[in-house]
């Protein structure tokens, strides 16, 4: 029997392990794990998984031609190659060229907006391509979609969309979460408010959220993630509402004031960019011991009469719920239960029964009801603060 192929680009970093481990855990499929730099020799696949199902090799992007060789070779390509920022949509072309299925773990709007450019040429090769999965994007997103679906053929009908996030450290992943991290404080973006397009300024507008423990309040700010523009064009709503937060508190205090004081053509420097993630990294090198490495997410969704539907997760290590998002997504695809040929974000690609499933088989727990809110505390437990 032929076992089904997965190529996890960019997969010996943190969030592609935890990707490729879910895949051994839930699938029989063959696993190829790439990195830009050449293996060093003897280090085999360096995942800490069975070489029997894991194998690993060097794949430079920029070489296009050994990039449609290793995809030619694969059932599913799933690209963790990140910081996004720096991506275009090479891989996601070459699958379509190739006919094979694609995942990625874009954090990063324009090329969310790119990929999506592809939805036609991915249809018409008949490949399913699902973007933004991962925790946030990705799990948060199906969090949305079984809110507005629980609203249901009822007179109330979802009208604003909220999401907080909040990452313990460095959230068990690496220094390229962090560049990210810093990369999104460049420019202002595009947030669906009040039924139009307004500009925000990422790491403002402070608000305190109460997540379950460990968590307990906690700062969140505007910050600009995919879903804050594909939630707003999957569903009928007024407001879709972003706001992200670390513990320490500390971290916030100084990441906001590297967003309101350092010059923009300092922070878009790659040097600048650099030094601000090492020294971050190693900061939360200490804290982790104390702050964890989990994450929050709450989603709610308000009805327009002022119903509120609210669905919340929290997991001990941020990394680790990206690969078992992912994962789960990969594992739906590769054993063909999950197919919809196109460019689709996750929220309009997977139906809230197997993304309930999918958690499930993972010891992933949501707790999720009605509240009581007013509109007056929607998104938020206490008012927001300076």
């Amino acid at each position: 029997m032929t076992w089904p192929r997965a190529l996890i680009i960019g997969g010996q970093g943190r969030i592609g392990n935890q990707i490729a481990r879910d895949i051994v855990r839930h699938t029989t499929a063959q696993v190829v794990v790439t990195q830009r730099r050449k293996l060093a020799s003897g280090r085999g696949n360096a995942t800490g998984l069975p070489a029997a199902r894991v194998t690993a090799q060097s794949l430079d992007l920029a070489d296009r031609g050994r990039l449609q060789q290793a995809i030619a070779q694969a059932d599913l390509v799933i690209h963790c190659a990140g910081p996004f920022h720096h991506r275009d949509g090479r891989v996601l072309e070459a699958c379509i060229d190739q006919g094979v299925n694609y995942l990625d773990v874009s954090d990063h709007v324009p090329f969310t907006q790119r990929a999506l450019t592809f939805r036609d040429a991915a249809q018409a090769a008949d490949i399913t391509a699902i973007i933004n999965t991962g925790v946030f994007p990705g799990l948060s997103n199906s969090m949305v979609r079984q809110c507005v679906e629980a609203f249901g053929p009822v007179e109330d009908e979802p009208s604003e969309i909220s999401l907080s996030y909040v990452v313990g450290g460095s959230g068990g992943a690496g220094v390229t979460v962090l560049r990210t991290t810093f990369l999104g404080l460049l420019d202002p973006f595009e947030a669906w408010v009040d039924g139009r397009w307004q500009q925000q300024q990422p790491y403002r507008d402070r608000q305190v959220v109460t997540f379950p423990p460990p968590f307990g309040t906690a700062g969140v700010y505007w910050y600009n993630v995919p879903e804050t523009v594909t939630l707003a064009q999957s569903f009928p709503v007024q407001t879709v509402t972003t706001k992200f937060g670390s513990t320490p508190d500390l971290y916030n205090r100084l990441t906001s004031l590297v967003a309101r004081r350092c010059p923009k053509r300092l922070l878009g420097h790659p040097a600048v960019v650099e030094i601000l993630s090492q020294v971050s990294y190693r900061m939360t090198q200490i804290s982790d011991g104390w702050s964890g490495t989990g994450i929050g997410i709450q989603a709610e969704v308000m009805g327009r009469s002022g119903g509120c539907y609210r669905s919340t997760l929290i997991h001990d290590d941020a990394a680790i719920a990206a690969g078992l998002g992912t994962g789960g997504i990969a594992a739906l695809m590769l054993s063909g239960t999950l197919r919809q040929p196109g460019v689709h974000p996750v929220e309009r690609s997977l139906p809230t029964p197997l993304f309930e499933a999918m958690l499930r088989q993972r010891g992933l727990a949501l707790t999720h009801g009605w509240t009581d809110l007013s509109p007056a505390s929607f998104g938020a437990s206490k008012p927001a603060v300076a």
